[in-house]
């Protein structure tokens, strides 16, 4: 067997985190292969019952028919997250009644859909379909997610059967988009194209996907699990933040390949995953990834959901156990030990003209916020082949990325996406703002996030108009304390809590600041700090925002980045 890694490895990170494994207890934690598969809550007696994938019989042949009231409470609230739907919440309902409330009084009888994209790749007839959907059963609605995916709102589940008819007509699905599952497979926005790459990750996307999503042996897992696999060095699938993930990187003797990280994950415990110092040959990937799953469906805690992420387990094993266990358990063989991947040298949100290997150019374009519609779906498909291409590509960045312009068509395309609202410019907000779904449509969200996060966009590009800064600085806005907008990993990080102004309570935000993943900025992935009291109302982010980036500018010492900045600050330069 090859030497287990230590924390000597070259590029190893810090766990830097607050996630710790669960203290010892007389109680079991639910690990399968240590303490039985009898279900210890009601949530895992449903999921062993029902794992949740034959719920689309139901359906398709009862619930289409019968309507919202016909729907068995269980499918509702647990396995139809399972083909990606989610009830919306109920208009009208304020964030200080969103933990005082049960899921039936925040819910309206309509729903999210999530459609699931692998690796982001869509093709412009997909899109179109995509676009019908929206118009035709989701009011117009369309948001590009930071998981690639596509999300539409006011879903009914009558037209749910020909929604799924249109998707997979195209080759899309809603297949595990949600639930506790293996969800969409993050991939690079330039996989195959990039004159830079190091490996394209295709085919290895591609496998997992063909082989395992909808393996009813995998439907049961004890929480969401998350992939990344990137082959681009600007290491564009926030990777240090999946549960798996697989990094391009060049073997000194085995050639070209994967550095294999494990057990990432924000919510309210965030933890950065960690390297197993291993080399993963390409043909590996879906049985080391198929490894890592099956490791976490068997020895992961079920007893607690607020513990029964992979980083738990990860943080109680560490990572000489968890190969250990992965090469003795789940692999026919060790796998040889292999090198960290560099610092990034590029941005890998892909913002920006750029050239393809092939002489071609790709255009990445910003969807404020992530908030699209289904018409404006519609034409963007139409002039992206009205300039010679039918393909595109959703990031885990809320982005949109064309690929295959000729260069002569290259100004026409970028005056075409700027009438869309489309950006290809590197704004000095607009690029590196995201926002979560919020208020409007989420059940557990306390505060808006979208409008709030754009209007505040809009107002930072007139009143910062011509300052030079240094470097994009991140503005992540979520609407509660779950991190879907992965507020501790931006420069400056909103998380959605209601805050008290004069003795009053109204919406608003903790701040984070400092935050970042792994980029040309800085080397290694780090979370943000907070400041005990430091709030913002939902109103006032662009004042914040404004603030403290003035002081940032006048406080800088030579090339230091925002971050750095943010946590060597006294308190009170950072209010």
């Amino acid at each position: 067997m090859s030497p287990e890694p230590t924390a000597a490895v070259r590029g190893a990170r810090p766990t830097t985190d607050r996630a710790r494994p669960p203290r010892p207890s007389s109680k079991p934690n639910g690990q399968w292969k240590i303490d039985g598969t009898e279900p210890l809550n009601g949530n895992e007696e449903w999921k062993q019952a029902d794992n949740g994938l034959s719920v689309r019989e139901r359906i398709e042949q009862v619930y289409s028919k019968g309507g919202f009231s016909s729907i068995d409470p269980t499918d509702l609230h647990g396995r139809f997250r399972v083909w990606g739907l989610y009830t919306q919440r109920k208009p009208g309902i304020d964030g200080g009644r969103t933990a005082t409330l049960t899921p039936e009084e925040l819910e309206d009888e309509y729903f999210m859909l999530r459609v699931r994209i692998d690796g982001g790749q869509l093709t412009t007839e997909q899109l179109r379909v995509i676009a019908g959907i929206s118009v035709d059963f989701a009011r117009d609605t369309a948001d590009v997610t930071d998981r690639q995916n596509i999300q539409l709102h006011w879903v009914r589940v009558e037209d749910v059967p020909e929604i799924w008819r249109r998707l997979e007509a195209v080759g899309l699905q809603t297949t595990e988009a949600c639930g506790d599952v293996p969800r969409v497979v993050l991939g690079s926005p330039v996989a195959g194209i990039a004159a830079d790459e190091i490996i394209d990750p295709t085919p290895q996307i591609d496998e997992i996907t063909d082989r395992f999503i909808g393996d009813p042996e995998l439907a049961n897992l004890p929480r969401k699990f998350k992939t990344a696999i990137t082959g681009h060095p600007s290491q564009d699938v926030v990777h240090e933040i999946n549960d798996v993930a697989f990094v391009g990187v060049v073997h000194p003797e085995l050639g070209v390949g994967y550095d294999l990280w494990v057990g990432g994950a924000l919510s309210t415990t965030p933890r950065l995953g960690e390297r197993l110092g291993v080399f993963v040959a390409p043909e590996l990937v879906a049985d080391v990834w198929h490894g890592v799953t099956r490791i976490f469906r068997d020895y992961g805690y079920r007893r607690l959901r607020n513990k029964a992420r992979l980083k738990f387990l990860l943080a109680e094993w560490g990572t000489e156990k968890f190969r250990r266990i992965l090469e003795t358990e789940y692999l026919e063989a060790p796998l040889p030990d292999g090198p960290a991947s560099p610092q990034p040298t590029s941005p890998g949100d892909h913002v920006g003209i750029h050239r393809q290997k092939d002489g071609r150019f790709y255009v990445g374009v910003t969807p404020l916020v992530g908030r699209i519609s289904g018409p404006s779906l519609a034409k963007l498909a139409d002039l992206i082949e009205e300039h010679g291409s039918a393909r595109l590509r959703t990031t885990p960045h809320q982005k949109l990325v064309i690929l295959d312009i000729p260069e002569d068509r290259v100004p026409s395309l970028v005056a075409g996406l700027d009438a869309l609202g489309l950006s290809s410019r590197p704004d000095l907000f607009r690029r590196s703002t995201i926002a979560c779904t919020g208020i409007e449509f989420c059940k557990l969200a306390i505060v808006e996030t979208k409008v709030n996060a754009a209007a505040a966009v809009e107002q930072l590009e007139e009143r910062l108009a011509g300052i030079d800064l240094p470097h994009p600085i991140s503005l992540h806005v979520n609407g509660c304390p779950n991190s879907c907008a992965r507020i501790q990993t931006a420069d400056i990080g909103l998380k959605g809590q209601l805050v008290t102004i004069d003795g009053e309570q109204v919406p608003g935000y903790q701040v984070h600041l400092g935050g970042g993943l792994a980029s040309p900025l800085r080397e290694e992935a780090g979370l943000g700090r907070t400041v005990r009291g430091l709030k913002v109302t939902a109103d006032g982010i662009a004042d914040y925002t404004e603030r403290v980036v003035r002081r940032f500018l006048a406080d800088r010492e030579a090339d230091e980045t925002f971050a750095v900045w943010a946590h060597r600050a006294d308190e009170e330069a950072l209010q």
